[in-house]
């Protein structure tokens, strides 16, 4: 059935989905096809294999099941565009090539990169399979997020949700694709928010979170006031975000905490400590004779309680530090006593080391709880600070911008320098396109010598500051312009420089660069937070503070410095896969669209060049022993080995799928192939073979399992009739089928079943009532009971006249007291209830009591008594005044197979010839005719109902009744050919279909070069003459029968048509109008 997407309802084309399409390439152009889709309600644009997302601020409805598993397996053409897309893309590429990938999400901040993450990990937390050590990484996996986001993210003026670190996680799955791990790496987290943010910003979400959401108790025991209470919350007069909720958000966090292990005391040191932080930020001093004094002694007890620290030996800390003194050779410590400036300096740099230390704790506990022994494959998605411009530019915006100033470098090198270069060394015809390469600016940045970079000089600046270094920003400022005042990308301001990126100029303010870059904390610190009393506390801080420290202390700029170029080493050996965010206003509100900005975020992530290079470029490249590995199989010359040069070995490969000359180039090492649907041809084609194999081994499993299904049935149905009943010679080896009426497409009688309820049988009987007249019932047996449903005529309302199905009568097993037979081969049978019994007729009672037996068993804990007698009695069912009486069913020997019934009063008398003896039981036949013909392969092809899946015809290796002189199955004319049968096979999609499913196969030189051989080898065979219709016997259709295969006809009740062959296999031949066929002989009577 064909699937149906959000995108397909709407008849309206909004833009191009993929903008290599564009007619005109031109920032213009791009701009206007981004704004008809965003408009649309159309996040997602394709350019090629990048992924171009808009945040929509607001919810949108294509975030479902239905889409993952529309995205699932499918190509990327097939589908709009969606990151589902991206993400199935790289899951697979993981899984087909053994090679680990990534997905490098770029954009400034507010553009949506974090959500794009989530959804991410969503759809391979959805997709991939896995028990119940898989779950439980995957849902750490998917908890880690509101933890990391609740400690790592705040609102800015940009960004309601802004990460304020960077963090690469790597999903870690096994080689059967399952996620068994994981690894997060966390990079500069922005410290200098905890004590102080700009207007209109927040402090991290946790603080506000822990405040609304807090119980009573938690508040008196953290001293939880309201937010303006304290300094390093009431900064910036913004303590609420429009559409958070925080008391929600903080449940979700502690909710996280436990899912990832983290044990219920540690959870409450944590809120303590973020609870302590606070505390520690009300500390004020005050200046006496140049020295800095704690204002009030009294704010000292509560941070000092809750960090479990001495009150005197923290305002000792705070005030006072100490110096190691060198004279002569000789060391000696002394105290020094700070000023205010310094004490208050000295209050913050614990506040965020504790804040920061915290952090990194959760982090690791996040990686111990998925760590896995050894790594096998990993999808790596990276979610980092977006670029920011701010109205005051300080040392953490120069450190995330550089860090995206690197990201946009992996993107320039992958997507636009590397694969030009490529083409040049293949030998591919190619014509070199502009582009600006960023490396000039990350250069400026991070360059060691000649010149020296920003981040050099600012090191050595700070390696001869002392103490607090007032003027060592004048310093860094006065060496920055004698480095490399002269370079193109940078200036000097009278409080700063601007350094030109890649997404714009940026102008940073100096003050406090020095300070935040040496990220320096006093060992006296280190050594008052080793003296709290919790475990978990002096844990955070494990250095030893006894070993001399000779080397130059780590800088913030040098970590984040090598941070970066790790991670670009790490995303250098994967293969990558982008998403380019793009944030369309600044009001943060949907359909809102700032034309000017989207248009410079356009420019500066090079989505033109980008397009340009794309449009003239190859979208798959892979070298031809792969290449051969994975194909191999489409063609008998090619598998198992191809024998020959391997670059002639792809070219037969791609003529055999007749793939157009300019959907591909040959290189020296390496084919190339244009567009995606190019290369999904093959991946179809591989898919299909493999699927043929799949269904080959499935069908003879099936085919095994089923027999002895079967076999297994019918024994344990002729056990019940053994030595007590005669059989009917077309009955014994009957296959069983369940569902004679095909309930799935009859909702009419389904209405009466629960919505799941399971069907057993079903098939449409003879009851006789106290006259013993016949009535069409429709007998239904599920483990729930038997139903008889019989039909009405209307006699009130808009649909009086009309025939209606009606639920006649209900039996639950307890109420059955037994059955009861005949020994003759008839097919009578009574159900005894408690209330009256049911005198039923059914050509299938064999099977309905076989079945009976064990959902009786089950339900009852007791065995159906079955008794077999030629002299029935049954009771009637009570009507009017009357009150209810019995009935007597009699048999008697007569001729012929078909009963006659002969009632007279309160008795009825049935005649019927005599059948197999009692002690008949189904036999096998031989294995040597289990081996030939076909007609077994079709045992197991599907039907239109749920019972129907098992077909009815018997296999060859079925039980049949021996019969030594005669055929033991149809004739071989009515088999189909075994060449015919085996293509057949590909598909069971419509059983209709007559013509030959060759072209499902891949041929060996294409279709045309098949059809071509094939017309130039052999003349087309002369036109069969019309054969005479033949007289002979006619049948009666007792049932529908709706024709499983291209050799079988189709027939519904009361039709009558030719018997052209009976064969005691059960499957005759015949021909009704016009079609000569096969059908199973129990379905028709003689006539």
């Amino acid at each position: 059935m064909a699937k149906y997407h959000w995108q397909s309802q709407n008849v309206k084309q909004s833009g191009v989905d993929d903008m290599v399409l564009l007619s005109k390439i031109t920032e213009e152009a791009i701009v206007e096809n981004l704004k008809k889709r965003y408009m649309d309600d159309y996040i997602f644009t394709y350019i090629g294999a990048v992924l171009i997302s808009i945040n929509p601020f607001k919810q949108m409805p294509y975030f479902t099941d239905r889409e993952i598993e529309l995205y699932q397996g499918a190509a990327q053409y097939e589908n709009p565009p969606h990151i589902y897309a991206l993400t199935d893309n790289s899951y697979r590429n993981m899984l087909i090539d053994g090679e680990n990938q990534c997905v490098i999400i770029s954009g400034e901040s507010g553009a949506g990169k974090t959500v794009a993450a989530k959804y991410i990990m969503g759809y391979i937390s959805k997709v991939s399979g896995g028990g119940a050590k898989v779950q439980h990484v995957k849902d750490i996996i998917l908890q880690s997020n509101p933890l990391l986001e609740a400690f790592g993210n705040a609102k800015t003026v940009r960004n309601n949700n802004s990460s304020r670190f960077g963090k690469y996680f790597e999903i870690q799955f096994s080689r059967g694709g399952e996620p068994d791990g994981g690894k997060i790496s966390n990079f500069l987290l922005e410290k200098s928010r905890v004590v102080s943010q700009n207007d209109n910003e927040r402090n991290f979400h946790i603080y506000y979170q822990l405040m609304e959401g807090a119980t009573a108790q938690q508040k008196e025991a953290f001293g939880i006031m309201t937010p303006d209470y304290y300094l390093y919350l009431n900064q910036s007069g913004t303590y609420k975000v429009d559409g958070t909720n925080d008391s929600k958000d903080f449940h979700e966090t502690m909710e996280a905490m436990q899912v990832i292990g983290i044990p219920g005391d540690i959870q409450t040191q944590v809120l303590q400590i973020v609870a302590g932080i606070l505390h520690l930020g009300n500390i004020s001093f005050i200046e006496a004779g140049n020295y800095g004094q704690v204002e009030s002694m009294d704010l000292l007890a509560f941070p000092a309680y809750l960090l479990a620290i001495d009150p005197n030996r923290l305002q000792e800390k705070l005030t006072s530090r100490k110096m190691d003194s060198k004279w002569g050779g000789k060391s000696e410590s002394i105290d020094v006593t700070l000023n205010r400036e310094q004490a208050t300096y000295t209050r913050d740099a614990l506040a965020k080391a504790l804040y920061a230390r915290l952090f990194d704790y959760l982090v690791e506990a996040i990686n111990k709880a998925i760590q896995k022994p050894h790594e096998e494959f990993s999808i790596g998605v990276l979610d980092i600070y977006g670029f920011e411009i701010f109205q005051r530019n300080g040392f953490e915006q120069f450190c995330i911008n550089f860090v995206n100033e690197k990201l946009q470098q992996i993107f320039i090198e992958l997507t636009l320098k590397a694969e030009q270069e490529e083409y040049v060394q293949e030998g591919i015809k190619w014509t070199p396109i502009q582009y600006f390469n960023n490396k000039i600016v990350c250069d400026l940045i991070e360059n060691k010598l000649n010149p020296p970079g920003v981040m050099s000089v600012l090191d050595d600046v700070c390696a001869t500051m002392h103490a607090k270094g007032e003027g060592a920003d004048g310093t860094l400022l006065q060496k920055l312009q004698a480095a490399v005042g002269s370079h193109e990308h940078f200036n000097s301001w009278n409080s700063g420089f601007v350094i030109h990126h890649y997404a714009g100029k940026v102008s940073y303010d100096i003050n406090g660069f020095c300070e935040r870059n040496r990220d320096v904390l006093f060992p006296d610190l280190i050594e008052l937070m080793q003296s709290s009393e919790f475990d978990f506390i002096r844990s955070l801080f494990p250095e030893n503070l006894n070993t001399d420290k000779k080397s130059r202390p780590t800088t913030a700029s040098s970590k984040i410095k090598r941070q970066a170029n790790d991670l670009v080493n790490t995303l250098m050996k994967c293969t990558p896969h982008y998403i380019r965010c793009i944030k369309p206003n600044e009001t943060k509100r949907p359909k809102d669209w700032e034309e000017s900005r989207v248009k410079h975020q356009v420019e500066y992530l090079g989505l033109r060049e980008n397009i340009r290079v794309r449009r003239a470029g190859f979208a798959y490249r892979r070298v031809f022993t792969k290449f051969l590995q994975r194909y191999a199989i489409l063609t008998a010359e090619t598998w198992p080995l191809w024998r020959g040069p391997e670059q002639q070995g792809v070219l037969h490969l791609l003529r055999s799928v007749n793939m157009d000359n300019d959907q591909y180039q040959m290189g020296r090492t390496k084919i190339f192939v244009k567009n995606p649907e190019s290369l999904f041809l093959l991946e179809e084609m591989r898919e299909r073979k493999f699927d043929t194999f799949a269904r080959t081994i499935q069908k003879a499993w099936r085919r095994y399992i089923a027999r002895k299904k079967y076999e297994q049935m019918r024994e344990e149905a002729s056990d019940i009739l053994y030595n007590s009943k005669e059989r009917r010679k077309n009955s014994i080896n009957r296959n069983f089928v369940g569902d004679y009426l095909g309930l799935e497409q009859k909702p009419e009688l389904r209405q009466f079943l629960a919505k799941r309820e399971r069907v057993d049988f079903a098939d449409s009987v003879n009851k006789f009532d106290r006259r013993f007249k016949s009535i069409k019932r429709d007998l239904i047996l599920t483990p729930k009971g038997i139903y008889l449903i019989g039909r009405e005529k209307v006699k009130k309302g808009p649909e009086k006249g009309q025939i209606k199905e009606v639920l006649k009568r209900k039996l639950e097993f307890g109420s059955i007291d037994g059955v009861s037979l005949s020994t003759r081969q008839d097919d009578f049978f009574i159900l005894h209830e408690t209330q009256y019994d049911s005198l039923l007729e059914s050509n299938f009672k064999t099977e309905f009591l076989s079945l009976l037996s064990k959902r009786y068993e089950d339900a009852t804990k007791r065995k159906l008594a079955i008794s077999f007698t030629d002299r029935l009695e049954f009771r009637v069912k009570k009507e009017g005044w009357g009150g209810g009486s019995s009935r007597v069913v009699v048999f008697q020997n007569g001729a012929g197979d078909q009963a006659e019934l002969k009632p007279a009063g309160k008795t009825l008398t049935i005649t019927i010839g005599n059948g197999l003896p009692k002690s008949s039981k189904p036999t096998r036949k031989s294995g040597l005719q289990s081996l030939g013909g076909g007609r077994n392969e079709r045992a197991d092809r599907a039907h239109q109902n749920e019972a129907n899946k098992m077909s009815r015809r018997p296999k060859q290796s079925d039980t049949t009744y021996s019969s030594p002189h005669k055929q033991s199955r149809p004739p071989q004319a009515a088999l189909p050919k075994l060449g015919f049968q085996k293509s057949a096979r590909v598909s069971t999609q419509n059983h209709n279909n007559q013509g030959n499913m060759d072209f499902l196969n891949v041929p060996d030189e294409g279709m045309s070069g098949k059809q071509r051989k094939q017309s130039i080898g052999r003349r087309p065979p002369p036109a069969p003459k019309p054969q005479p219709r033949p007289q002979g016997p006619r049948c009666r259709a007792l049932y529908q029968y709706v024709g499983q295969d291209t050799d079988e006809i189709s027939f519904e009740v009361n039709d009558v048509f030719d018997l052209v062959k009976e064969d005691q296999s059960g499957w005759w031949t015949g021909r009704i109008r016009g079609k000569e066929g096969l059908f199973p002989g129990n379905y028709v009577e003689k006539i």
